[in-house]
């Protein structure tokens, strides 16, 4: 009997261990390996790239805009970020299943887009591709006037407002992407949910829309189920 638990416990600690190993960083907190950028503006005038590492630290500049986008594609996975306002709060975004660069206003890859933007953190943006969510006409508008190109109600809001810290703190999202769905914690709270989403699979990337944004933490795993709460609750 004996024998048997101690067998349990390694094969218990093998799997556990296999879990963690699994969880992996997008940033190697040195440069932007594995990372490349669309910088529209770029192309026609001479700009600083918008994004940066600073103190070990993945930073988006703002300006000008832009994405910084990973060189791989992924589905069904965790991606879990820590991230503030360096300075006057504003707009960011990270993207997922993103694809065709510049399909909306010659800047916005094909995605759905997580909002970050202060004061609407969790909001969905359906860009050239969609989701569903329940309540949808309460939180999107009129059905007639759905869609993801220029002109259409693209805005899916957030379940809940009021999830980010106080400025300067550290806030911690959680996005879950498996199959066709989409589900997002925001510092603990359930901020969105989609399911049936036009695409599965993409590039991850970053914005450059506006404000300066620091990410110590961009870890990646992936996973075969949607988690029913935050698997990093604290």
């Amino acid at each position: 009997m004996k024998k048997i638990s101690v067998v349990i416990f390694f094969l218990a600690n093998f799997f556990v261990n296999q879990c963690f190993a699994q969880t992996r960083s997008l940033f190697n907190g040195k440069d932007l390996t594995g990372w490349h950028a669309d910088v529209p503006e770029m192309d026609t005038s001479k700009q600083r790239l918008p994004f940066i590492v600073r103190d070990g630290m993945l930073v988006s500049l703002g300006t000008p805009g832009g994405h910084l986008i990973t060189d791989a594609i992924h589905k069904n996975y965790r991606l879990n970020l820590e991230y503030r306002f360096a300075g006057k709060p504003g707009n960011c975004g990270v993207l997922v299943h993103a694809s065709t660069p510049r399909a909306l206003y010659s800047m916005f890859p094909k995605s759905i887009e997580v909002q970050m933007e202060h004061t609407n953190a969790g909001d969905f943006w359906c860009i050239v591709e969609d989701i569903t969510t329940p309540d949808m006409e309460a939180r999107r508008g009129p059905k007639a006037e759905w869609g993801g190109t220029e002109g259409k109600r693209r805005n899916i809001k957030n379940l809940k407002d009021n999830s980010e810290k106080p400025l300067g703190q550290w806030n911690r999202m959680t996005i879950e992407c498996v199959k066709d769905t989409i589900k997002v914690w925001l510092n603990n709270d359930l901020v969105n949910y989609g399911y049936n989403s036009s695409v599965t699979e993409g590039n991850i990337a970053l914005q450059a829309e506006g404000a300066e944004v620091e990410f110590r933490k961009v870890e990646f795993t992936p996973i075969n189920a949607i988690s029913s709460k935050d698997p990093n609750r604290q």
